[in-house]
């Protein structure tokens, strides 16, 4: 069933169940916490994170420069400071897909149509043995991936569902590439396509004997 939810296009990729801290300072965006504040209710306060495709923000009459398919962002924490600016924590619940921009919202921010995209984390993976059997190669890879890159962590979960998306938000991998794992329409394709991009990216680590130059991404000693 469609619904209306506020966006937030980013730079980057939001996964279920992982913590995205923000600092707000653009107006339209301080005015969508205000808006969800004021709203606090019974209903967990929310809104979209969409990933863009080129760039690190999407301006006015840039929508479509940025992906369908995002994750909702539900804020666990906001701090409002002496200027204006909001720091908030939230986290990845549930991934959508847009499929309209309204027009008609009256805000300084983006509001969409959205619906439910894929299945619900977990949903499909407690007693599904493909799903477990993938998980557990994920899991040996991921080890090799993580010593190779000097990764931070204290270890990867069992749950298929909770691994897949860890794994897609600690490998350095370019947007478009973490956007294609967060589209996928399940656990296992999900952790299929992980095999091969970790094979690929254990290969270039070990046959270089070099890393990517990039900020290297630190695994969550929990995942939320």
């Amino acid at each position: 069933m469609a619904r209306r939810l506020p966006l937030f296009p980013l730079g980057t990729v939001l996964f279920p169940g992982l913590v995205l801290p923000l600092n707000v300072f653009e107006p339209r965006y301080r005015a969508l916490v205000a808006d969800l504040v004021a709203d606090a209710g019974e209903e967990p306060r929310g809104f979209g994170v969409v990933a863009v495709r080129a760039g690190h923000e999407v301006g006015e009459g840039g929508v479509h420069s940025m992906h369908s398919v995002g994750c909702v962002a539900q804020l666990r924490e906001v701090t409002e400071l002496d200027d204006g600016r909001y720091e908030i924590i939230t986290v990845g619940t549930s991934r959508f897909r847009v499929t309209a921009i309204d027009e008609d919202a009256g805000t300084p921010y983006l509001t969409a149509l959205v619906e439910p995209y894929g299945q619900d984390p977990g949903a499909e993976d407690e007693d599904d043995p493909a799903a477990h059997l993938l998980a557990t190669s994920v899991q040996h890879r991921f080890a090799r991936y993580r010593d190779a890159l000097d990764i931070g962590g204290t270890g990867a979960p069992d749950d298929p569902s909770v691994l897949s998306y860890l794994v897609a938000a600690a490998m350095v991998l370019p947007t478009q590439e973490r956007q294609r794992l967060l589209e996928e329409p399940d656990t296992c394709s999900r952790l299929r396509s992980e095999l091969e991009l970790l094979r690929r990216e254990l290969g270039i680590v070990e046959a270089l004997h070099a890393v990517p130059a990039t900020d290297l991404p630190q695994l969550p000693d929990t995942y939320n």
